[in-house]
Parts: C-alpha cells; structure tokens; sequence
C-alpha cells in the first residue's frame, strides 16, 4: 500500500512539497508561534513550470504541514519569488498585524507581451488566505527581468526596504513608507551572483551591527546600512558552497532575536518519485570576528535534536592507512560531528553511504564524490579547506542530501546525491599516515514525517 512521505528517495527531515515540483523559499515569516514556508511550486507536474506559491506550516522547523497554495497565475504572470513580513504598525492600510507577500508577477510572452514587475499580496487571518493588491504592480518594470523582491523592516528611519535583483550580477535597494509606494535608492553588485538577494542585519563579536547584503549563489557582502544606503566595508565572501545549496532566504519576524535561513537544494535526482526537490535544513546565522575580518556562518537549528535517538561516541582514534574505521551505526540519516587532527596524513576518505567525501589534506581541498552539480551553481569547484591542523566537521545525512558545517559552520556546504552499495553507512579511511579521530559523537535521527 502506498504511503505519503515514506517513498524510497524521500528525504524524511528535510522540506519536499507533498507531489510535483518544488523550487525556491518563498514569503518566510513567524507568526504567532508558527514558521511559514511558502515556495516556488508547479501544482501539475514533476518539472518546473506554472510557477505557484505553496504553503506549509510548523511550530519546530523540523515537522511540516502543507496547505493549500497561497498564490497562483494570473494575467499579470506567473508567482514568481518573494517574501514575507508581518505589518505591525498598518503602514499599509490593511489593518495592524497584516502580513505582506511581495512577489515578481513573471510577466507573459501572450499578446500583448507583460513585463517582470514586483506585486503585493496580503492576509489578515495569519496567511490562511490571501488577496492581491487591486492596485498591482507596487514596483513597476525597470530592467530585463527584474525579480525576487525582499523586503524587511528598518525600525530606525521607520520604513520598509526592498533588496531586487535586476540583471546580470546587479540588484536595487528601494525603500517605501507603506510599503505601496517604492523608490530607487543604491546599486549593489555581487560579482559572481545573480538572483534572490536578502538584506539582514546582525552584530559582530564586538557588539556592533552589521548589514549582510546576500545572493542567490551564497555570495555576500557586509558593511552599514543608514535607512537609505548599503557601505560596503569587506571583501565579497561565499558562505554556502557545496553545489546544490541556492536561493536561501531568511525569516522575517522570528522569535528571540533569531536569523533563520533555509535554502533550496538545486539539483538532486529523486527517480520516479511523485515529488522533485528538496529544501535545505534551516540553519541559523551568526557573524564570527570583527571589523574588516568579519564573516557569516551558518549552523543547523537547534530544533534538530528533537529528532534524535540513538547516540554513538568515540575518542581518540589512531586512524591508520589501510584499516577502515567503521562507525558503530547502520542509520541511514545521522548528525555527525567530527574533530580531526590531520598529522601528516595526505588525506581522509569519508565514506558516507557508498559515497566518498575527500578531505584533501595536502591540497587543502574537500570534495563529494556524490554531488551532482546544478547548472545554477556551474562555476562550484573543489572547496577549500581552511589553514589548520584540527577540523571541526559536521555532517547531516538525509535520504538523498548530505550537508557539510566545518569550524562552527564557517564554511557550509550542501551536496544532493543517491546512494551507491556499501555495507556500513559511514566509514573513514586514511591516506598516507595515521592521523587522529580526536572526538566523534553521531545521532542517529528519526524522520520528521513520523
């Protein structure tokens, strides 16, 4: 007998839309103890196409429920990305605690032809239904196609702020009293990037605040923000560098002062399944360092140990060339954490479900075997490691995704792939001398569909 959610290439705690096609975050927000999910859906089929926004719902960040679509096609275009925020203080005019849905109206190619322009939807019980604004579009067409409009809240100049994507690598900031009528403020360029940007703040060790700018590939930039201007004051970095991790997107109105992140996983193969795509974990975001050193990273929610069950831990583990260590679990989806010494060793294999994961340590290098590239993240190459003797690695492994943290997520990287033969679902070789396993905890982990 068939059953929902337990398919065989089914992620079972990682985000799939219930059937068909899934594509990026949409219209994130918090409300009233519960996490919103809306993304980029085609309701008829398995491939993309018919872009409508689907709805799911949870109050942990690991169990979802899908609802019905929130928005679908009209005569303006397609539903297009977008985001969420809730209105606290009515500047709008639809009542105080509205939520704001902005969204790209993709146009039409019928006659006569519609051009890419940004659009404004609104619920006034809690994003159970929503209505377009009968006045659309709030941003009209300015250049090519235009999109992916994300619009937060800056309480100190008390107006809205919309980061768009516009062409080629560049995007816009706009601003806007209530949040209906929008004006040009900055250019920004991610060199390298294109698509989804988001614009957050958060503080620094040294306590100041600080503005990431962020595209769709994980580029991002981090400087000051006076209600008005974006101040670049670092180098363009890249956060999210595996080559399936895209279009991530933050929570608006999120509890406790948290920055929550879930990203789309462009790219994995999910054969004859009644779905296709997958989300990310959500992941929390911090900035380490200070000053023109400082860099965002990025860590797996806490809300993940609610699924966990059996726990297996080792120390202090001679890892010899030739004599596989086999890690004491037949799970087929763990959280794994890892501190490695590399010694003199030239590399560690890390064999994750019949797939190799290389840290490379001579080259200074990580690669998965697994990983199947999307053509959105064609110019992904072998990651670099950082420059030191010990690693701290973190491993989530799903179904069909394997999602990498290193050095208290730092570095991340997220990976798609199916699973190849193998006898034990996780087992570390060494290359060219013993190196140390200095300390190893793994989770077992129950799946979210349960």
């Amino acid at each position: 007998m068939y059953q929902l959610y337990a398919e065989l290439h089914r992620p079972q705690f990682h985000f799939t839309a219930k059937e068909n096609w899934l594509n990026d975050p949409n219209g994130l927000v918090y409300v009233d103890g519960v996490w919103h999910l809306f993304f980029q859906h085609n309701p008829h089929a398995t491939v993309w196409g018919n872009m409508t926004w689907g709805h799911a719902v949870s109050h942990d960040l690991m169990h979802w429920r899908q609802l019905e679509h929130a928005l679908y096609p009209d005569e303006m275009g397609t539903m297009f990305s977008g985001s969420a925020v809730v209105d606290h203080h009515n500047s709008a005019g639809f009542g105080s605690g509205a939520l704001l849905a902005f969204y790209t109206a993709a146009g039409s190619g019928a006659s006569p032809a519609r051009p890419f322009t940004q659009c404004l939807a609104y619920s006034l019980d809690a994003g159970e239904s929503w209505v377009k604004y009968a006045a659309n579009p709030v941003v009209d067409w300015i250049e090519d196609d235009n999109r992916d409009p994300k619009v937060i809240w800056h309480a100190p100049s008390r107006r809205w702020v919309m980061a768009l994507y516009i062409t080629a690598d560049r995007y816009a900031l706009l601003v806007s009293e209530d949040a209906r009528h929008w004006r040009t403020t900055q250019e920004i360029v991610l060199t390298g990037d294109t698509e989804c940007p988001d614009f957050f703040p958060l503080h620094d060790a040294a306590g100041v605040e600080r503005w990431v700018f962020w595209g769709a590939s994980g580029r991002y930039l981090i400087g000051s923000f006076d209600g008005a201007t974006f101040t670049v004051e670092t180098e363009q970095q890249w956060c999210e560098q595996g080559a399936n991790g895209y279009a991530a997107q933050t929570w608006s109105n999120a509890p406790d002062g948290r920055l929550v992140q879930v990203s789309w996983m462009a790219g994995g193969l999910y054969p004859e399944m009644p779905f296709n795509q997958q989300m990310s974990i959500p992941v929390e975001l911090k900035l380490l360092g200070a000053g023109s050193s400082v860099r965002l990273a990025r860590q797996p929610v806490a809300e993940l140990a609610t699924l966990y069950r059996r726990s297996v831990s080792a120390a202090r583990v001679a890892l010899n060339p030739g004599q596989p260590y086999v890690v004491d679990t037949q799970a087929r989806l763990f959280d794994c954490n890892l501190t490695l010494s590399k010694d003199t060793a030239k590399a560690l294999y890390i064999v994750v479900r019949g797939q190799t994961l290389t840290l490379d340590w001579h080259r200074g290098l990580l690669k998965f075997a697994g990983g199947r590239p999307h053509k959105l993240n064609s110019t992904v190459a072998d990651i670099a490691l950082p420059r030191a003797d010990k690693l701290v690695l973190r491993l989530l492994v799903d179904l069909t995704c394997c999602e990498i943290f290193i050095n208290d997520g730092a570095l991340s990287a997220s990976f798609c792939y199916l699973p190849d033969a193998y006898e034990h679902p996780l087992v570390l070789h060494s290359s060219g001398a013993v190196q140390s396993l200095d300390h190893l905890q793994l989770h077992e982990l129950n799946s979210s569909w349960q």
